[in-house]
């Protein structure tokens, strides 16, 4: 029996495809008319991998991905992403683990941005409840632009006993409520941490609250009263990842 396949496109996701798992890719398809240094280096990885390539005119590859800009590459692939446990993953950690929860993000443009952040900032891990939340999809892959392949996304079906699991585990979590009074630079974030973003608008709902060990926010100057859930998730991993890469204060 064949395996179920899903369509994927954009150099960025197919290459990180290529080169993290090959294995799942059944067909490549490019462009005829396309012929720059970018495919040609796409095309060479393919060909290291032994993945199949199919060339076909544009028009064609339009009718397999209607309305989006695959940059004239595309790719039938597993349709089941790996199944990931988030024990295993903290297990394999070296030094303190870092791991974004997103509580309620339904936008795949949102969590494609989130992913890239968390690939920039070291995240080892994002988390997501089951329900009320987008999968991976071909919109997060190419928005990720690679980082759906480097960074484990993992779906939970409860989200608030998984925040309970990640404390069992000595991880400190910080949740981001624009009603907080402590500011994300005065918390403290340079050890064993989970960091909480709810859905723009909805926020975290009661039961994840609850569980943090601690509200930040994101102080605002400006007019708006909120920014995009990937903007605060990449403000506030920088500056974890900055208090991270501190050098340790000499005694005195």
């Amino acid at each position: 029996m064949a395996r179920p396949t899903r369509l994927v496109y954009g150099f960025h996701a197919l290459s990180a495809r290529l080169r993290q798992r090959p294995d799942s890719i059944h067909e490549l398809y490019v462009v005829t008319s396309r012929d720059d240094p970018r495919m040609r280096a796409l095309l060479d990885l393919a060909g290291e991998k032994g993945v199949r390539i199919m060339e076909m005119s544009a028009e064609r590859l339009e009718r397999l991905l209607p309305g989006v800009r695959h940059q004239g590459v595309g790719a039938q692939v597993d349709a089941q992403d790996r199944a990931l446990d988030l024990e295993d993953v903290l297990d394999a950690i070296e030094g303190d683990p870092l791991v974004l929860l997103l509580d309620g993000v339904t936008d795949p443009h949102n969590l494609g941005a989130c992913l890239r952040s968390a690939d920039a900032m070291g995240v080892h891990a994002v988390v997501a409840p089951k329900d009320r939340a987008v999968g991976m999809t071909p919109v997060v892959e190419k928005v990720a632009s690679g980082a759906a392949e480097t960074v484990p996304y993992i779906m939970v079906t409860n989200l608030a006993r998984t925040i309970d699991t990640l404390k069992d585990r000595g991880l400190f979590l910080a949740g981001l409520a624009g009603e907080a009074d402590k500011r994300i630079q005065d918390a403290t974030l340079g050890g064993p941490l989970g960091l909480v973003l709810g859905a723009e608008g909805a926020g975290l709902r009661r039961l994840t609250r609850e569980r943090c060990d601690v509200l930040v926010k994101v102080p605002m100057t400006g007019s708006v009263e909120s920014l995009n859930v990937s903007v605060t998730a990449g403000i506030c991993l920088y500056e974890a990842m900055r208090q991270r890469t501190l050098p340790a204060k000499k005694k005195t």
